[in-house]
């Protein structure tokens, strides 16, 4: 079963790193986002840090909150 994704997909860069895997990331238009990692990349243990380039999915009800989905190369 697959879920498809409703939110809104932006790109951003880290800039703090929280605990519990919650991260700040700034978006491109330099809005600031609250942000944990999604569960494909937790069990991939793929690693996120300072200054990655991310795609965040944000909700539509609150754009102050999102999830991390992908992570680019450098």
């Amino acid at each position: 079963m697959t879920r498809t994704r409703k939110g809104v997909e932006v790109e951003g860069r880290v800039v703090e790193c929280l605990r519990s895997g919650m991260f700040t990331v700034e978006l491109e238009n330099g809005y600031r986002v609250l942000t944990h990692i999604s569960g494909k990349i937790r069990q991939n243990f793929i690693k996120i840090y300072l200054e990655d380039r991310v795609l965040v999915e944000l909700t539509p009800y609150d754009l102050t909150r999102g999830r991390i989905v992908f992570r680019y190369r450098n």
